[in-house]
């Protein structure tokens, strides 16, 4: 009975050796795919088996020829010659237009016809003083000869020049707002006087405002349409105060109107000299390709090309974005896996890469300009360019750690 009793004795012995050997391989495993919070940033281990099914490459950080580019907002306008206001050069009231807002106009047609009383009154007075200027101007020249043969005094001389000369004043001044109003003055000698007269559009364009009305009174300073050339569009962005000195003359410019999705094409022609009061300047841009049927004030998004810098670049597939910010995946060691337990048990395991670890640090990084799939990276200070990257299977990594926070 003493034997039989030893004997199951030391069987509970064994079992419970065993099952807290067991006990000690499985914890020993679960820690192969731990993730682990240190100082350093966040680790995740994957065994060998796992690396392999997770499709994960690594490489190293590149330096890649990157163009930067500036984003901008605007609005499409027109350079000065291209848009005319049109007011009457002497008061009257609107006799007949035919304008709308839209409407079409060349260069020479009529835009507006005016009437006033005035206009009669001017075409008198010229007359008028053309007919005195004939005769005063025989009467200066009478007293020049009679002056060479002093038979006269040179006071009347003079009187008769100082005459001459004042209406000679008058009848060209009389005669340049006459050609301002569009007057033939040689029809007016032929005694065809007008009741009205007609403004002209000085370009080719269109109407976009209209202010007055038939019948309404004008004066020489109002406002009354306004027409503007399409055929030469700009694109006039505000860029910040920080920006201006990446820009250059030249450089290209990529826009989209509100209206549109295809973007469009444009050149830096002129970078503004005053900083505004929102600490932003005006930049000058010349379509790359004109198009008469866009409209003045278009709101417009542009992204202007800086020039090409070589940086610090990673494949797109390699920077994840988690809660707002961007991160990569460092390798960080490979090593074989010796746990507790195998010391404890007097096994000491080769560096098989079957039973390797492959650990994995996540980091935060700042991504910056991308072009051709590759993207600028701002990495930590104390990063280094030698270390591998995970560039592909860096979201497999980031699943494998998350559903690890999960079950821990």
């Amino acid at each position: 009975m003493n034997f039989i009793k030893r004997n199951i004795q030391i069987s509970f012995i064994f079992m419970a050796f065993s099952i807290a050997l067991a006990c000690g391989n499985k914890q020993e495993q679960a820690k192969q795919t731990e993730v682990k919070e240190t100082g350093n940033g966040n680790l995740v281990e994957f065994t060998q088996p796992q690396f392999e099914t997770s499709e994960i490459e690594t490489g190293e950080v590149e330096l890649r020829n990157i163009s930067g580019t500036i984003q901008a907002n605007g609005m499409l306008d027109v350079p000065p010659q291209s848009k005319v206001t049109i007011a009457a050069p002497m008061g009257g009231f609107v006799k007949e237009t035919q304008l709308l807002q839209g409407t079409h106009v060349e260069k020479g047609q009529v835009v507006a016809i005016m009437q006033n009383t005035e206009y009669i009154q001017m075409q008198q007075d010229y007359l008028d003083y053309s007919s005195q200027l004939e005769y005063l101007k025989g009467e200066y020249n009478r007293q020049l000869e009679l002056a060479k043969e002093n038979i006269n005094a040179q006071k009347a001389l003079q009187q008769s020049k100082a005459a001459y000369l004042s209406i000679l004043a008058k009848t060209k001044g009389i005669t340049a707002k006459l050609k301002m109003l569009n007057m033939d003055v040689s029809g007016i000698e032929k005694g065809e006087l007008k009741q009205t007269i007609s403004l002209r559009s000085p370009i080719t364009g269109f109407v976009t405002k209209v202010n007055v009305n038939i019948g309404a009174y004008v004066n020489p300073t109002d406002a009354m349409f306004e027409i503007v050339n399409t055929e030469h569009l700009h694109a006039e962005l505000t860029v910040f105060e920080k920006d201006v000195p990446k820009l250059k003359i030249g450089q290209k410019v990529l826009f989209t109107l509100a209206n549109e999705n295809k973007p469009r094409k444009a050149a830096i022609y002129l970078i503004g000299r005053e900083i505004n009061k929102d600490r932003s300047v005006q930049i000058h841009c010349h379509l790359n390709d004109e198009d008469s049927e866009l409209i003045p004030g278009t709101y417009l998004r542009a992204f202007v090309e800086t020039d090409n810098n070589k940086v610090t670049a990673l494949p797109l597939e390699a920077i994840i974005n988690f809660e707002g910010k961007d991160y990569i995946f460092i390798v960080k060691e490979i090593e074989p896996i010796n746990t507790q337990a195998d010391k404890d048990a007097g096994l000491e395991k080769t560096k098989d890469t079957s039973i390797s670890v492959h650990t994995f640090e996540l980091i935060e990084v700042e991504k910056g300009n991308e072009e051709l799939g590759y993207a600028e990276i701002h990495l930590p200070k104390t990063f280094n360019l030698k270390s591998k990257v995970v560039i592909k299977g860096a979201y497999n990594i980031l699943a494998k750690m998350k559903n690890s926070e999960e079950e821990e």
